[in-house]
């Protein structure tokens, strides 16, 4: 599957890379995407393509009844300091009206210049009278984790987005920590209220995971830190 992203992202870097580009076409009953920049999250949302280098890219393939395909790279590994990835995604989508619909698929992640063994994610989504719900499993070479998300944006109160995220993560080989002890597992959650005010989107966030004190050093969750942290971001797009 290396060939074809190749060919998409040397299409995409063709783009001005200022600002994020996407070329969209129709192909019969397929809708084909090339971009700079994710044409697709998975799971409702919950599964969503990053970008880690300054050079990334990839396509996504979409037909009418509901199967869609894509690959997409993170980092072209063009630089010292990055890595080349390649994530192809395979799933389906079909919603039932305007109040219900469902996801499932799965990615498989490769990292062709690292030794390292390649990783698989399962991930599955449900849309509920505007709610949005999904879940995710993966099994990477140190550890298996398995995340459960909920958006209740449809059924927000005055206005106010409520979304929460719960991540268990079983390491494969233990961690030491100081005094002796070990980490052989961790979970972490996190919840997001947000409204948007003005075009801009308002956010605030908690995030805490079971580790504390000198167990922090084992923590590489979803989370920009292992203690609890609460977080406020205004952000506005201007294109």
């Amino acid at each position: 599957m290396l060939k074809p992203v190749l060919l998409a992202i040397s299409l995409t870097l063709a783009c001005p890379l200022a600002q994020a580009q996407i070329f969209q076409r129709e192909l019969g009953d397929f809708d084909l995407k090339l971009g700079t920049s994710p044409s697709r999250s998975m799971a409702q949302g919950l599964v969503k393509p990053s970008s880690a280098g300054s050079f990334h890219g990839g396509l996504d393939l979409n037909h009418d009844s509901g199967w869609y395909f894509g690959q997409w790279s993170p980092s072209l590994g063009l630089s010292p300091s990055s890595r080349l990835e390649v994530d192809s995604y395979l799933g389906f989508k079909q919603p039932f009206d305007q109040n219900l619909g469902y996801e499932v698929g799965m990615i498989h992640y490769n990292y062709p210049q690292l030794r390292t063994e390649d990783s698989q994610e399962l991930y599955g989504g449900l849309t509920l009278l505007g709610s949005r719900f999904g879940a995710a499993f993966s099994n990477d070479p140190d550890r298996r984790n398995s995340t459960l998300f909920a958006d209740l944006g449809g059924n927000a109160p005055f206005g106010i987005g409520v979304s929460v995220k719960y991540s268990t993560y079983r390491l494969n080989n233990t961690v030491s920590v100081a005094n002796g002890g070990y980490v052989s597992s961790f979970n972490d959650w996190s919840i997001k209220f947000s409204r948007p005010w003005l075009g801009i989107d308002m956010n605030l966030i908690y995030s805490d995971s079971n580790l504390d004190g000198d167990r922090c050093s084992a923590y590489s969750g979803h989370n920009s830190q292992c203690a609890g942290l609460l977080t406020f971001k205004a952000e506005r797009a201007f294109y």
